[in-house]
């Protein structure tokens, strides 16, 4: 199966192969969406990303386009693309996001049961988004398991 585009909401993201063609339909399909539809393509907000293709093609290509040059890894809804999920630093931003959540909970008001509610419904959807797409390495499950492990012990 060929995937040209993926949408959610007002992202788009959208797939082709190097050629000028490519590049000038890319554009002229955005400007007459914008005529047509009456919403405007935030072009300073888009970006041009090549893989395996030379930086002086995509510099220029971007200048085209009117955007700016992307690099490998980006975020697409707030997963990497492009990263490698074998990777311990890929995984660095849900670990990080789990420790920032934790830490502004405040545990003098919890009891052991209210703090393994709250983990279990809110903390663990966080990680879960990531790994419906990913496979993550067995080092990474055990550093999560052991902050909400330290969490719901109170040693946070």
């Amino acid at each position: 199966m060929n995937v040209t585009h993926l949408q959610f909401a007002d992202d788009t993201l959208i797939i082709g192969e190097k050629s000028w063609m490519n590049v000038c339909s890319m554009r002229t399909v955005l400007l007459l969406f914008e005529e047509v539809s009456g919403l405007k393509v935030n072009f300073h907000k888009s970006m041009l990303t090549g893989v395996n293709i030379s930086d002086s093609w995509l510099v220029t290509a971007a200048s085209v386009m009117n955007c700016r040059r992307g690099a490998l890894p980006f975020v697409y809804l707030g997963l990497p693309i492009g990263g490698d999920s074998r990777k311990l630093s890929f995984w660095k931003p849900v670990v990080g996001c789990i420790v920032a959540r934790l830490s502004s909970w405040n545990n003098r008001y919890l009891s052991f049961g209210g703090r393994l509610v709250l983990l279990k419904s809110g903390m663990s959807s966080l990680p879960v988004y990531f790994l419906s797409f990913f496979k993550a390495p067995a080092g990474i499950i055990s550093s999560i398991e052991l902050i909400f492990l330290k969490k719901k012990l109170g040693g946070w």
